[in-house]
């Protein structure tokens, strides 16, 4: 794993922003079923190592200034470390999420109570969504996905809470059944009026590739290999971009775009099938004046 580097001055200069976010230890991480193609049941996994692996992901935030909240892990909740799933959180507003599969449908309501808890107004959701899996807030848009978990009628529904524009994109590969799986947001902040972003392209059904080819013709396409091991699956505060360590590639694209990639090793819980962004839920603290 890479240090945290100082920004150099490339074509397009980045800067790095404070992020807030909301993270939850594996201490009961296990994969004991199958909701996804990534999960083998039959296979052991090492909680400790889990943990320590986490931590290490916890370790660089903190290097890089994150502010990090957590929320307790609770037993016979193994997917609880995916934080991102637990809503979503914008405007000081969380919208919950209402998970597809029953293995995981209590832990909608043990993070709606941590977002009451902590000052935020709850929009309890009345369609299926999995949080910042599937919305991912781009510049003022909010990109969700469907296909495999969140129903596009959550789009509708996370649309009048926020008032923002939401913009559809269908999945069809079921191994990036997450929109999280299949673009990373680079850019918390715009740069010259654009936010950009890195994706895969053969995610996504041919209207979905047609919307982000004219909405970021500057974007990333990342490499079949790296997102292969969840690669896009990673964090960016507009300068450091944390991804999984052996997204070479892409860690190189980001790099030739002035990005400083900081590579880390969640080999375990990519067994789970989740990564960097899958255990971070960007909490998007109101900005005052």
């Amino acid at each position: 794993m890479s240090n945290p580097a100082p920004a150099t001055t490339t074509a397009l200069a980045r800067t790095a922003t404070k992020r807030t976010v909301l993270m939850c230890k594996p201490t009961h991480y296990t994969v004991s079923y199958r909701i996804n193609p990534w999960m083998h049941p039959e296979e052991p996994t090492d909680t400790a190592k889990a943990v320590a692996q986490w931590q290490t992901l916890v370790d660089t935030y903190e290097r890089l200034g994150f502010d990090i909240h957590f929320i307790d892990p609770i037993e016979g909740l193994p997917d609880m470390v995916y934080a991102a799933n637990g809503g979503f959180v914008l405007d000081g507003v969380a919208y919950g999420a209402k998970f597809q599969y029953p293995e995981r449908q209590p832990e909608g309501p043990a993070y709606m109570d941590w977002f009451r808890e902590h000052g935020l107004r709850v929009a309890e959701p009345v369609e299926t969504n999995e949080g910042e899996g599937d919305f991912l807030l781009v510049g003022g848009v909010i990109l969700a996905g469907t296909g495999f978990r969140s129903d596009s009628t959550s789009h509708e529904e996370i649309a009048r809470v926020y008032g923002r524009e939401v913009v559809t994109l269908k999945l069809v590969n079921p191994a990036f059944y997450h929109l999280d799986t299949a673009i990373a947001v680079l850019d918390p902040k715009p740069v010259d009026g654009v936010a950009n972003i890195a994706y895969l392209e053969s995610a996504f059904d041919e209207a979905s590739l047609a919307e982000l080819r004219r909405r970021f013709p500057d974007a990333i396409i990342a490499t079949e290999e790296d997102a292969a091991i969840l690669g896009l699956n990673s964090y960016s505060d507009g300068h450091n971009v944390v991804i999984a360590a052996r997204a070479t590639t892409f860690a190189e694209q980001l790099r030739q775009r002035g990005y400083n990639p900081i590579g880390v090793d969640l080999s375990e819980l990519l067994l789970g099938g989740g990564g960097v962004k899958c255990c971070t839920l960007d909490l998007h603290p109101v900005e005052t004046a």
